[in-house]
């Protein structure tokens, strides 16, 4: 029997900023495909035969009748569900929080679902067929026998190819030294004027490189990794009061770079060229339904994915 290669997508969220509308349930091929479409299309050209959806309960049957169903055509799906009571620690917490607990909490949701190395990503991010080759070329030869601290792998795109003409955006930007991930700041505010890219870190104004690796959670794990994150899980929880229950995010970028600092894994850092896209504000609806169509056009996408 074939091992799966199994991708984790996460789709459990409401963009604030998107018009209220849900987001990753936006049309945006010619014949009605969403984002997700693309990306599930890619990842199964590209070798993964397992996918993981996050979702919340409450929208499981909007999302079947919107591409669920559809989807389980082509590929093995299951779905899990992200809910804000399913913590491991300090329950009588969970009523008082208000909104969800981060993508951390997300990928845990998916820990009986995943059975061996996974990849993880945005389901309202477009990441290009060439990131996705990358990841499964990691997963197919990812093992941590014998190695003194785990390691895993995040795919990092430049940042120049990952900016929204629409607004700003957040991203973790990477440290990076002899291929490995060293560190990763949650930068917000960042957009290109006059050329040059900046952002806000900590409070304080900082300008990028336009070379420079970005995060877009785009991440390789190995089996294990669950019980890592866990692990963070708790430790994000453990000091949690009423009063402070709804003060931060347990996200998986801050844990991986916590876990590195702590010597606890090591991150490899996989380039890639793909030119991100995605829809982050609802403006950015036109400019991605023009990329897809000009992707077709040069013969990258059938017209019709799915036969």
């Amino acid at each position: 029997m074939n091992k799966d290669i199994t991708l984790v997508i996460m789709a459990a969220g409401i963009g604030s900023r998107f018009g209220k509308k849900i987001k990753q349930l936006e049309p945006i091929g010619p014949n009605g495909e969403l984002l997700m479409d693309y990306s599930v299309f890619d990842a199964v050209r590209a070798g993964f035969n397992h996918i993981v959806f996050i979702i919340r309960k409450d929208i499981e049957g909007l999302f079947r009748n919107a591409i669920g169903d559809r989807l389980s055509e082509q590929v093995k799906i299951t779905y899990v569900f992200q809910e804000k009571e399913d913590i491991p620690l300090k329950k009588e917490l969970a009523p008082l929080r208000l909104k969800p607990w981060g993508t951390g909490q997300a990928v845990l949701a998916a820990k009986k679902a995943v059975n061996g190395s996974f990849a993880v990503i945005n389901a309202d991010d477009f990441y290009g067929f060439d990131a996705f080759k990358t990841m499964v070329d990691y997963l197919k030869t990812a093992d941590n026998d014998g190695k003194a601290i785990p390691e895993y792998a995040m795919c990092g795109f430049r940042i120049g190819n990952t900016l929204s003409e629409n607004g700003t955006v957040t991203r973790g930007i990477c440290t990076v030294k002899d291929g490995f991930l060293t560190g990763l700041e949650e930068t917000k505010n960042i957009s290109r004027k006059d050329g040059v890219i900046s952002g806000t870190y900590n409070g304080n104004d900082v300008t990028i490189a336009e070379n420079a690796a970005a995060s877009m959670n785009m991440w390789a794990f190995t089996a294990d990794f669950m019980d890592i994150l866990e692990g963070s899980f708790l430790r994000f929880l453990s000091p949690l009061t009423e009063e402070t229950v709804n003060e931060g995010e347990f996200l998986v970028p801050i844990a991986v770079d916590r876990l590195i600092a702590a010597g606890a894994c090591s991150v490899r850092v996989l380039p890639t060229e793909s030119k991100w896209f995605g829809m982050t504000y609802e403006e950015d609806v036109a400019l991605v339904k023009k990329s897809i169509k000009d992707s077709i056009a040069k013969g990258e996408y059938p017209e019709k994915l799915w036969k």
